[in-house]
């Protein structure tokens, strides 16, 4: 525009494709959404059962990039108890308790911190092969990308390092 004094802008032709666009999506409703208006949806605290509805919902075509919990560890009480702390603040949140029972969680599942059947769903842990074969559930459901949350089981804010680099050749093999 000439007519601001000293400033000159000009339309330049963009080459490269729009960005893609997904939506956080767990119910039904946005799901739907994601299909008819964006690029797919990316699910959050799901299970691999949510994965196949979600694609059932967005069709074959639709990107579906679920996320997916790990602690990498083979001690159950030290899984559990991380897995309970990092899922504590969601278990108040209603769109995702109201996904959980549409999942087959009862209201006993999400009492009290979360029952371990609740927990394992949600959580996967255990050793390297573990971690891999949840992964390869969510990608047998539909899952285009698995966005894996490794937790750290002694510091919740910490990045886990050691745990990402002992997984990096489980989950690219």
């Amino acid at each position: 525009d000439s007519s601001v004094t000293g400033v000159q802008t000009c339309a330049l032709p963009i080459s490269a494709p729009p960005p893609r666009r997904v939506l956080a999506a767990l119910g039904p409703k946005m799901l739907a959404l994601a299909a008819e208006r964006a690029d797919g949806a990316h699910p959050y605290n799901v299970t691999p059962e949510h994965t196949a509805l979600a694609r059932t919902a967005l069709g074959p075509d639709k990107i579906l990039a679920v996320e997916q919990k790990a602690v990498l560890t083979t001690d159950p009480t030290v899984a559990r108890e991380t897995a309970r702390r990092t899922l504590a603040m969601y278990l108040g949140l209603p769109n995702y308790a109201n996904n959980w029972r549409r999942l087959g969680f009862t209201d006993a599942d999400l009492a009290d911190g979360g029952s371990d059947r609740f927990l394992d769903a949600m959580v996967v842990w255990g050793d390297e092969a573990a971690i891999r074969a949840r992964v390869d559930e969510h990608l047998a459901a539909g899952a285009d990308h698995v966005c894996l949350q490794v937790l750290d089981a002694e510091d919740a804010f910490a990045a886990p390092l050691d745990a990402w680099r002992r997984l990096a050749p489980a989950l690219t093999a």
